[in-house]
């Protein structure tokens, strides 16, 4: 199959405003048009208030647009209601934020097999693809720790290997890597980058990291809420 002529996301005249008191509507996002491809590590770049992360969350269906439409494996997600949208969210999406929103009263095997749980996979499997996750992204000796007990790298590790485990068609990540120290940063964004590359997800990145956005196959730059090249 011709993956360039069958995007599995795509964004269609996306645009986002937000009301103002006393004023005209703040537009954040401005006639958004895009195609991301299976396979394809897309890296998301621009200044502060550029409306990455709008973007990010528009096509992950945690917020829906002003006008435009956004389509995930031929799913159009205006069409969606709540509950189908958040099934789709469970079964096609992985999400890694800058803040890992783990769940602190559970260890970190319970936190990546959650999803699954949520999907309703048995029980047994769920924990065994979570621990083959949790091996995977280096944190073999740190299963049973809760959240509290790890560093923030082994925390986004953890936060990685639950976007992956329900094997997601796409990984969308905001600034991952936005509140660690250079050190931990560089080991996430390796191991990211090698567990992409072998199991040949899609990926979609929010970054103001250069380095890491050159890494990417394709890369789409926002500037005052347009695309300005991709």
């Amino acid at each position: 199959m011709d993956t360039k002529r069958n995007p599995i996301m795509s964004a269609s005249g996306v645009e986002k405003e937000y009301p103002v008191p006393k004023a005209e509507p703040l537009k954040v996002l401005k006639n958004i048009n895009l195609d991301i491809h299976a396979g394809e590590i897309v890296a998301i770049v621009g200044e502060s208030g550029a409306g990455k992360s709008t973007l990010l969350h528009i096509l992950g269906g945690l917020d829906r647009p002003s006008r435009g439409d956004v389509t995930i494996d031929d799913h159009t997600l205006s069409d969606l209601d709540d509950f189908q949208l958040a099934n789709l969210r469970n079964q096609s999406i992985g999400f890694v934020f800058q803040f890992h929103h783990l769940l602190p009263e559970f260890n970190a095997l319970e936190n990546v097999a959650m999803p699954g749980l949520i999907q309703r996979k048995s029980r047994k499997d769920s924990f065994d693809r979570a621990k083959s996750l949790l091996v995977e992204v280096g944190l073999t000796q740190r299963m049973t720790h809760k959240p509290r007990e790890l560093s923030g790298g082994e925390q986004q590790r953890v936060a990685f290997a639950r976007a992956l485990m329900n094997e997601p068609l796409i990984v969308l990540a905001d600034e991952p890597s936005g509140n660690l120290d250079l050190k931990n940063s560089q080991s996430l964004h390796q191991m990211m980058w090698r567990l992409v590359r072998e199991t040949k997800i899609t990926f979609v990145v929010v970054t103001h990291n250069r380095e890491l956005a050159d890494r990417a196959d394709h890369i789409i730059e926002l500037v005052d809420g347009y695309i300005q090249n991709s």
